[in-house]
């Protein structure tokens, strides 16, 4: 992997605003105590608690606190989503090829799809919701190495939960 692709940015927008709060004060650990891909099942799911590439990071992932910290990463602290966790992934999408369009410009196609999945994913629509999202994105510096990947990552601001959060309709 080209060593200018290792960052990615995480989105904080209106629709993120409880989980800004709940996240400030958090601080991701660095590159040198993660890298690779975690430990996954047949199924690829996650089997032990580590620090990944940010790249590695995958739909139906569940991350640690400090995965959502704000600002770039280089890696993302997953977990078992059997075990308390209060993220997860839960879609993702490829923006067009062409310029790096600014983060400004990111964020409307990245609220609109990850409001759309939103619904999808938790079976209630986000107003009638008390679970939060927001998302992973490519940098200037990662879209110079082809990144054009928007992960959707979901919560509940009142804590952490165990088990995927998918078709709860809450």
């Amino acid at each position: 992997m080209p060593a200018n692709r290792t960052r990615r940015t995480i989105a904080f927008t209106g629709t993120a605003v409880i989980l800004a709060a709940m996240l400030s004060g958090c601080s991701i650990a660095g590159s040198v105590f993660g890298g690779g891909d975690a430990q996954r099942d047949e199924d690829g799911n996650v089997t032990q608690e580590k620090e990944i590439d940010i790249f590695s990071l995958k739909v139906g992932d569940c991350l640690t606190e400090a995965a959502l910290s704000g600002g770039e990463t280089t890696t993302a602290p997953v977990i078992p989503c059997d075990e308390a966790h209060p993220y997860e992934v839960y879609a993702e999408f490829e923006l067009e090829d062409g310029e790096f369009p600014g983060t400004a410009a990111i964020e409307t196609p990245a609220d609109e799809f990850c409001l759309t999945e939103f619904e999808k994913f938790v079976g209630v629509a986000y107003d009638a919701s008390a679970l939060a999202y927001t998302w992973f994105e490519p940098t200037a510096e990662s879209w110079s190495a082809d990144d054009r990947l928007v992960q959707c990552v979901i919560g509940d601001p009142a804590g952490d939960v165990e088990g995927s959060l998918k078709g709860v309709k809450r």
